[in-house]
């Protein structure tokens, strides 16, 4: 009987190993490619970062992390990918404020729920969201442009190039109390021109192509819908600075992962990014592509995906924003 225990013991001892493998255990995790899932095509501003952070990831965890674009309706597609994957830590994904704020919030039927439906890993940071004013407007503050807003009830357009705009000007309209005239474009390039023509008299965009014609003094910059000022525009002031701390929309990165993930698995995901996003020369390459870096804990990033949705949410109902 003793012999037996003794066998017994050491069978379960050398299967302790392999189950753990099997279930994506931290004894043997990672012990294969890691698939990141970036809800937008190749070649944007968001898939740059992506693919700088899945290498510097490959570095520190001795795993690859294969970059697997899955673009459309508001990154619905791709994040239904995340929630269906086996919560073993081989399948990652960058969440931002569009598939974690926008598509849930912006229907009448949310396709999932942003916080309870993800394991939420590290915060990679805030997308730099300028006040981008035309050359035509006499307004060189964010004030002066509200003033000039309400001297010109009805008479001034905004554009918007995509769902974070269209919100974040909502939520400005709506505390500022202003009469302007709402056009929406496809994408921030059309809405560019149309602001140094004086189509449009503001927009609130990011950085990239409006920021090179502001430099070049074809454009203003009057605030930053940021925490804290931006790299790129260090002279600009943030929208709580320029004397509108209510507007709370603020456009974001974050990675996650299907709900269920071990705690051992989430922290060394969390603790790897943590160590990536430090670096020094990755918080500039990041920064370069418009997103300033703010790591978090798993748990910080997951009580922020909740503001944010709650946010919006609150935004679109307040401003009357229709939902699909």
């Amino acid at each position: 009987m003793k012999l037996h225990g003794l066998l017994g013991a050491v069978l379960m001892a050398a299967t302790i190993p392999h189950v753990q493998a099997q279930q994506g255990g931290s004894t043997a995790y990672p012990n294969r490619p890691i698939r990141y899932i970036v809800p937008f095509p190749p070649g944007g501003s968001a898939d740059g970062i992506a693919r700088i952070i899945a290498q510097q990831m490959t570095q520190v965890m001795g795993q690859q992390w294969l970059v697997d674009n899955r673009p459309g309706a508001d990154g619905v597609l791709a994040a239904n990918i995340v929630i269906k994957a086996a919560p073993d830590g081989y399948t990652t994904f960058l969440g931002t404020n569009t598939p974690m704020s926008a598509a849930p919030a912006l229907r009448k039927v949310p396709p999932y729920d942003p916080v309870k439906d993800f394991s939420a890993l590290g915060m990679v940071g805030h997308v730099t969201f300028i006040v981008f004013v035309s050359p035509t407007v006499p307004a060189k503050t964010l004030s002066e442009l509200l003033d000039y807003a309400r001297a010109n009830p009805g008479k001034v357009n905004y554009g918007t190039g995509n769902a974070g705009s269209i919100v974040a000007t909502a939520q400005l309209k709506s505390l500022a109390k202003l009469d302007i005239a709402h056009i929406p474009y496809k994408g921030d390039a059309p809405a560019t021109t149309d602001l140094m023509g004086g189509r449009l008299q503001f927009a609130i965009m990011a950085p990239i192509p409006a920021l090179a014609q502001a430099q070049a003094g074809r454009l203003r910059m009057v605030a930053v819908l940021l925490p804290r000022r931006s790299s790129l525009a260090p002279e600009v002031p943030t929208i709580a600075e320029a004397g509108m701390p209510g507007v709370s929309i603020s456009p974001w990165q974050g990675v996650f992962g299907p709900a269920g993930m071990s705690r051992d698995i989430v922290a060394r995901l969390s603790r790897d990014l943590h160590t990536v996003l430090s670096r020094p020369e990755i918080r500039d390459q990041i920064g370069k592509q418009g997103v300033e870096v703010q790591t978090s804990t798993a748990v910080e990033l997951a009580n922020h995906t909740r503001d944010q949705y709650l946010a919006w949410s609150k935004v679109i109902r307040e401003t009357g924003i229709p939902q699909e």
